[in-house]
């Protein structure tokens, strides 16, 4: 009797063990969709394509015949789906083409991953952070995307609620490097700054506000530094969390810059 059962316990351990590692593979993947951003992907070695998406009402067209011939060259499974469902892979029906494709990134992870990595923040005092608090637009996501992959930065804290998604424009505007710097994704930006403040980071908003010059901030614990909204910056609740508060100082009464020409100072004054 206490031998099946403890059978029973190795199998569960062993499911879910399997289950585990299974979940892991998949929070480091990304999904991008439509035809165009589809085929240089495929037709990009450097990147690990686990999975071609079609919608069986495709047409038989030159693209969609491509598409299939790249993946069978890179033996890439092809996995055919009704409409609704390929809108439910893609989660934007009105432009993804009938087409999407699961991209395997490791530096995309949830932000937990991230903490598990890091260990103790103690160890790591040098690093640096870039969150993001609502930035909307595609094209500047991108640009800060890659911006902080090219910089010392760690990499980019970036919530999917209130924030712009991972798409072809963003894809676009970050030429690429969005398969390959730390993304660390959360759901809810000030839940998730709440666990990086437990584990030792300090938060500091980029404000011009009774605010420290960028230049005279050297901090000597892991910091993550918060850029806000295009039009209204970082929101009050997430300012009346940070711990210091910086600016950019700036000439002929310029009062402000775009947030992804700051996140660019920001991570290259690491």
């Amino acid at each position: 009797m206490s031998g099946k059962s403890g059978n029973s316990n190795t199998q569960h351990g062993e499911d879910r063990a399997e289950y585990l590692a299974r979940k892991k593979f998949f929070d480091h993947m990304i999904t991008i969709y439509g035809r165009n951003p589809v085929v240089e992907a495929l037709r990009d070695p450097g990147l690990q394509i686990y999975r071609l998406h079609l919608a069986k009402s495709n047409r038989d067209s030159s693209v969609v015949r491509e598409l299939k011939d790249l993946a069978a060259k890179r033996n890439i499974e092809v996995a055919l789906h009704s409409r609704e469902q390929l809108s439910r892979i893609s989660r934007n029906s009105k432009q993804d083409q009938g087409v999407a494709c699961d991209i395997y990134c490791p530096g995309f992870q949830p932000y937990q991953e991230c903490l598990d990595n890091l260990e103790r923040p103690s160890n790591s005092k040098n690093i640096s952070i870039i969150a993001l608090d609502s930035v909307t637009n595609p094209q500047n996501l991108g640009m800060i995307i890659r911006s902080v992959t090219a910089s010392p930065a760690y990499g980019l804290l970036l919530p999917s609620k209130g924030s712009a998604a991972i798409s072809p424009l963003v894809i676009k505007a970050s030429a690429g490097t969005a398969f390959k710097g730390n993304i660390l994704s959360c759901t809810d930006l000030e839940q998730s700054l709440k666990e990086f403040q437990k584990r030792g980071f300090k938060l500091c908003t980029l404000t011009s506000h009774n605010a420290t010059p960028i230049t005279d901030f050297n901090p000597n614990e892991p910091t993550i530094f918060i850029l806000g909204n295009e039009t209204h910056g970082v929101s009050q609740r997430i300012m009346d969390m940070s711990d210091y508060r910086i600016s950019i100082p700036m000439a002929n009464g310029v009062e402000s810059l775009n947030v992804a020409v700051t996140a660019a100072l920001v991570a290259f004054n690491l």
